[in-house]
C-alpha cells in the first residue's frame, strides 16, 4: 500500500515531512510488517509548488487483513491535521481521503476496502 500525503497552500516540505514521520508511528502500532518513507515523487517541471505539495510518501507492508484498520487509522488521523488530502494506492486501485468527514466519502472506503476483499463494516459500528 503505498500513501502521499498532500498539503494545501501553505504546507512545506518539512511540515508535510514531519506529518509523515507521524503517521507512520501510528501506522506502526498496527500488525503491520513495515512502514517506509518514498520521497520519489517530484513536483512535475512547471508545476507551481504551492498548488500541490505532495511530499510525505509512505510505503506500507502489511497482511490484507490490517487494509481496514490502516485506511480507518488514515481516515481519524488527517481530521485533525493540516493534511488535505491522503492517497491511498493499493495496485491499481487508489482512494483519496479528504479531512472532511462525509457520507459519501464512506461509500468510497467501503468500495475500495469490498475491491479488496474486505466485507462493509455494520451500519451501528458494532460487529455482526
Amino acid at each position: 500500500m503505498h500513501l502521499v500525503l498532500a498539503g494545501g497552500r501553505d504546507s512545506d516540505q518539512e511540515e508535510l515531512d514531519a506529518l509523515a514521520l507521524q503517521l507512520r508511528e501510528r501506522l506502526l502500532e498496527l500488525d503491520v510488517d513495515r512502514v517506509e518513507l518514498n520521497r520519489s515523487g517530484d513536483i512535475p517541471a512547471g508545476a507551481k509548488p504551492a498548488d500541490a505539495i505532495a511530499v510525505g510518501a509512505l510505503v506500507v507492508t502489511a497482511a490484507p487483513f490490517v487494509l481496514r484498520s490502516a485506511v480507518d487509522l488514515v481516515r481519524t488521523w488527517i481530521e485533525n491535521r493540516p493534511v488535505r488530502t491522503v492517497s491511498i494506492t493499493l495496485g491499481e486501485d487508489s482512494l483519496e481521503m479528504e479531512a472532511v468527514s462525509s457520507a459519501d466519502q464512506q461509500r468510497l472506503i467501503e468500495a475500495f476496502l469490498a475491491a479488496h476483499g474486505h466485507e462493509p463494516e455494520p451500519a451501528d459500528g458494532q460487529d455482526a
